[in-house]
Formats: structure tokens, C-alpha cells, sequence
């Protein structure tokens, strides 16, 4: 199994040198030739409207829309996760996503870079405790379809330097906001596991994506 990460915009590098900690083969995907190529992908965080604007210059939007809606397993990480929404909230006009989790998300839901912040999350298919998650200009779900399965949201939270976090823009509670979600083969996480060390939500996806390519071959 290949396991390709989106190498037009975003923290590449990082997810890459995390699937080879679990001995995957990796490899950065920027053309349709190289999606054809590998039987699962990964959708780093960035810029999504950067993102948007590069699959579409790269032919990728089609190409990645086709894969995912014939079932080839994706995660989604922050950009990721709003690059798999079916709907986003405060977004660019000319965004296109490419789809695929039936959600609604809000881009940039906690705030600007400075509002950056690190908190606990439990993923409630994932062992070993809640994740010290790192959330970056960071999404958030508003709403999910009938067919997502909700696994994570916010729990504490804490600044930097341990202070408490700024509680999400004016008017919007952060507390218990959906950070966390599955549909199916897809995955999508609001924060960024690939920063931590923490390998266990990679280590999830590629379960997911091995028992993927089982289905397909039975």
C-alpha cells in the first residue's frame, strides 16, 4: 500500500516523515499521474484557499473529486479537513473543495494566527488517552450529515505559556465544538497531529486505509 500526501501547499514534509515512522510508503502527490499512483491520500494543513487555487491549476480538483468518490481513503488534517467539507462557512467565494464528508465547517472558526492554542482531544475510536492537539487558524464542524460519525471535540484548552486560551471568535463558544469526524473511508481532524510526535491518529488512518484495500480485493 501507497500512501500519498497533497504536496501543492502545507506542512508536507511533516506528514510524510510521520507515515514513514510507521514504515508506509509515502509519497508527495502535486499531478493526477501521481494520485493514480497511490491507493490512499493525505490532505495536509496550510492555506485552503491556497490550496483551492493550486489543485485547479494542477488539474487535481477533478482527479482527487473522482478517487474520493470511488471510495479511496483520505485524512484530512485542518486545511485538510475544510478541503473534505462539503460546505464551508467563511470561506472565499471562488473555494472549491473537493469534497467527500458530508459537514459543514467554519475556516479559521478559533480565531487569527495569534490565537493559535494547544488542548486536550479525545478521539473516541483511538486508545492510549486524549491527545495534546495543536490547533493553527483552525476549523471547526458546525454540523455533520447522518453518515458522519462525530469522534472528537475541544476539551481544554491552554496558550503557549499555559495560560487559558482565547475562547474562539467573539459570539462563538469553542467549548465541545466537533474537531474530530469520520464518514466512512474519509477522516478529518481540526488540529495538527503531524507537530506532535503523536502518532496514533496516522496510525488510525492507516488501518482505515489497509482495511479499505482488503474490502476492494474481497
Amino acid at each position: 500500500m501507497i500512501i500519498g500526501v497533497l504536496a501543492l501547499q502545507g506542512d508536507t514534509r511533516e506528514h510524510l516523515h510521520a507515515l514513514a515512522e510507521l514504515d508506509v510508503i509515502a509519497r508527495p502527490v502535486r499531478r493526477p499521474d501521481e494520485l493514480d499512483s497511490v491507493d490512499a491520500l493525505v490532505i495536509p494543513g496550510g492555506e485552503s484557499t491556497a490550496m483551492s487555487k493550486l489543485a485547479i491549476e494542477f488539474g487535481m480538483t477533478e482527479p482527487l473529486r473522482k478517487r474520493l468518490a470511488g471510495g479511496m481513503p483520505a485524512y484530512g488534517s485542518c486545511a485538510g479537513m475544510i478541503m473534505l467539507a462539503g460546505t464551508i462557512l467563511d470561506g472565499r467565494p471562488d473555494q472549491v473543495p473537493f469534497g467527500g464528508i458530508d459537514m459543514t465547517v467554519r475556516r479559521n472558526a478559533f480565531g487569527r494566527q495569534v490565537d493559535s492554542f494547544e488542548g486536550t482531544v479525545d478521539i473516541s475510536d483511538i486508545e492510549g488517552g486524549p491527545f495534546s492537539a495543536v490547533f493553527i487558524r483552525a476549523p471547526w464542524v458546525e454540523e455533520v450529515g447522518p453518515g458522519v460519525r462525530v469522534l472528537g471535540r475541544v476539551g481544554e484548552r491552554s496558550g503557549p505559556s499555559g495560560e487559558a486560551a482565547r475562547p474562539g471568535l467573539p459570539g462563538r463558544s469553542a467549548a465541545g465544538r466537533i474537531v474530530a469526524v469520520r464518514q466512512q473511508h474519509l477522516l478529518a481532524t481540526a488540529f495538527h497531529p503531524e507537530l506532535t510526535g503523536d502518532l496514533r491518529v496516522h496510525r488510525y488512518f492507516v488501518e482505515m486505509a489497509r482495511e479499505a484495500g482488503q474490502t476492494t480485493e474481497g
